[in-house]
């Protein structure tokens, strides 16, 4: 057996944003609560922990507003050479989702992973941007990610990161699958509405689609710009489209989960999705 224990950070951003003194005070509450976090999954014996998308801030696309690109950060940088040392000093593949400066004026969406060594594996960045009225206009932040669907080698397994919108697209989450993942983490930042009937149907189906687990992570609370809840919910899928652990709604929570990679392959051997595909068949798909 390949037992693997998983920890999901579901949390809420709190304080104001009305000055650039108190973002600051807040950003800093808000990396130290991870931190915490993190403590915790390594006295619960987590080996993976994913935090949720842009951990470290209010999710700032509920407005336009150019004071919040100031908040992009260097990869690597300070705040990668903080996760580092996290990830080191609690023995964790660590994912950490945040806004990204890859140059003046150039921004993405981004996931950071780092192996239990504390070594930074590579990134991720968002591929699907939304720009969604009200209250998700992402692409006066991101540029849309161009570093495809990397699948990265940790210590415990093949891990593959998708973020929030990008769970909407069944193209990328085969390309993880095709790429080897064997668990696949969405750290999202969603309010309930439309999305919360969708929340459990799409990604279980990847997961049976693709054969492998499924790690969907969201927020808590109410923010500043009261655009709606976000209901936390985060779980954990396996490839059989199960839901093996969820959170509340509303609290701050480490959700944990114990799956057994080995299930990859006794369900890959049972539905053969993998040895079915047509790909000759989809070459339209490109040019539609």
């Amino acid at each position: 057996m390949r037992n693997v224990r998983i920890g999901l950070v579901q949390a809420k951003w709190e304080g104001d944003v009305d000055s650039e003194e108190s973002i600051e005070e807040n950003i800093e509450r808000m990396v130290r609560k991870h931190e915490g976090f993190a403590m915790m999954a390594e006295q619960q014996k987590v080996q993976v922990l994913c935090f949720q998308e842009l951990f470290y801030g209010p999710y700032f696309c509920a407005e336009q507003d150019r004071r919040w690109y100031k908040y992009a950060e260097p990869i690597p940088g300070p705040l990668t050479e903080r996760m580092s040392k996290l990830a080191q000093k609690h023995k964790l593949v660590l994912i950490v989702p945040m806004y990204e400066e890859e140059d003046v004026g150039i921004y993405y969406n981004t996931a950071v992973i780092f192996d239990n060594d504390g070594t930074m594996l590579g990134i991720y960045r968002k591929n699907h941007i939304p720009q969604l009225d009200p209250g998700f206009w992402e692409k006066f932040y991101f540029r849309p990610g161009n570093l495809g669907y990397p699948v990265f080698e940790t210590a415990v397994g093949n891990v593959g990161i998708y973020i929030c919108y990008d769970r909407h697209f069944p193209e990328g989450a085969r390309a993880l699958g095709l790429n080897g993942a064997e668990i696949v983490f969405n750290p999202s930042a969603t309010v309930a509405g439309l999305s919360e009937h969708l929340w459990t149907l799409e990604q279980p189906a990847h997961a049976v689609a693709n054969g492998y687990f499924i790690a969907a992570i969201n927020r808590v609370g109410e923010e500043p710009w009261k655009t709606g809840v976000f209901y936390g919910s985060s779980y954990v899928a396996d490839p059989r489209g199960k839901i093996v652990t969820q959170g509340s709604r509303d609290n701050e929570e480490l959700v944990v989960a114990d799956i057994d990679l080995d299930l990859i392959r006794e369900v890959r051997d049972t539905w053969q999705f993998y040895r079915d595909r047509r790909p000759e068949s989809y070459e339209d798909l490109v040019d539609l």
